[in-house]
């Protein structure tokens, strides 16, 4: 019951700025303290990075445990909506179609609030792929995964495994400062990634009315760097007949990604963002129905 109000409180109140404006968000006090590790115990080595995986586990695990044993529902609701990022979602992904209907410099602003890559030369379908695909991928690292591990172990999962998502977002890149440290954060949030990923794929699938067949999906998604981030993002092109990825540029250097669902329109638009933020409310209605269900099971 708890997952399912949670569900809704997210919903109707996404991350009220009035609150967070004047106390640190849960996830700012993540990124801290694996800031803190990462200046005390990055010494350039594996051991040292899984040691600091280990202690995020510990502390995250274990205020888990200690929050559910508060008497009451009302700790685990409040807890779980402030974990979970539908309504937050949906609103920075609405606010760069918005952007892009009123000028190519708003709209590259707003992706740029949502995207790590390059938004300088960005044209308007670039534009309009990015932050589809960022609504894909978030859709699994920040709704449908949070809500998997939040319903299997409760609190202590959910806060496992959105502190080991943070410590992936800022230690799991292959550079000579994070190549060892962060690698047991980054095969850690693989691993916790891997159902979710799959799940988030298959009510998109489920959503869309099977726009594509489950072959076709786990093949682009296999085209993907990350085991994980391809499969939701496979589902979302064929949904709106949009290819996605593609050739993008970091840090000043253009990257020839292939195309996923390559024989999709590559002139996405304005449009395109708002189905995809439709196609966002009905993945999570389909898996607030699928929590209803297991409430009255059990």
């Amino acid at each position: 019951m708890a997952v399912l109000l949670a569900m809704l409180l997210d919903a109707l109140l996404g991350e009220p700025r009035w609150l967070w404006s004047r106390v640190p968000h849960p996830a700012v006090l993540m990124g801290r303290m694996v800031s803190a590790l990462d200046g005390r115990l990055n010494k350039l080595t594996r051991t040292s990075g899984v040691v600091a995986v280990l202690l995020l586990v510990l502390v995250a695990a274990g205020l888990g445990v200690l929050l559910a044993a508060v008497p009451g529902w009302w700790v685990e609701v409040i807890v779980g909506a402030m974990l979970l990022a539908q309504r937050s979602l949906a609103e920075h992904v609405a606010r760069v179609a918005d952007a892009l209907r009123l000028s190519l410099g708003d709209a590259r602003r707003a992706v740029a609030m949502i995207v790590g890559r390059d938004v300088r030369d960005m044209d308007g379908p670039a534009v309009a792929r990015s932050a589809i695909e960022s609504a894909a991928e978030n859709l699994s690292d920040g709704v449908i995964a949070p809500l998997f591990w939040f319903a299997l172990a409760g609190l202590p999962g959910l806060l496992t495994y959105k502190i080991i998502n943070t410590a992936d977002s800022m230690i799991g890149y292959r550079t000579p400062r994070y190549e060892a440290f962060g690698w047991a954060a980054a095969r850690l949030d693989d691993l916790l990634n891997w159902v979710p990923a799959r799940l988030t794929a298959a009510l998109i699938w489920a959503v869309s009315g099977g726009a594509a067949s489950r072959g076709a999906i786990a093949r682009d998604a296999a085209l993907h760097r990350s085991p994980n981030a391809g499969w939701p993002e496979a589902a979302m092109a064929p949904a709106l007949d949009v290819a996605l990825s593609g050739p993008r540029s970091y840090d000043g250097q253009m990257q020839d990604f292939p195309w996923v669902h390559a024989r999709g329109r590559k002139d996405a638009g304005a449009d395109d963002i708002d189905r995809a933020v439709g196609l966002l409310w009905r993945v999570w209605a389909l898996a607030l129905l699928g929590i209803a269900l297991l409430v009255a099971i059990g």
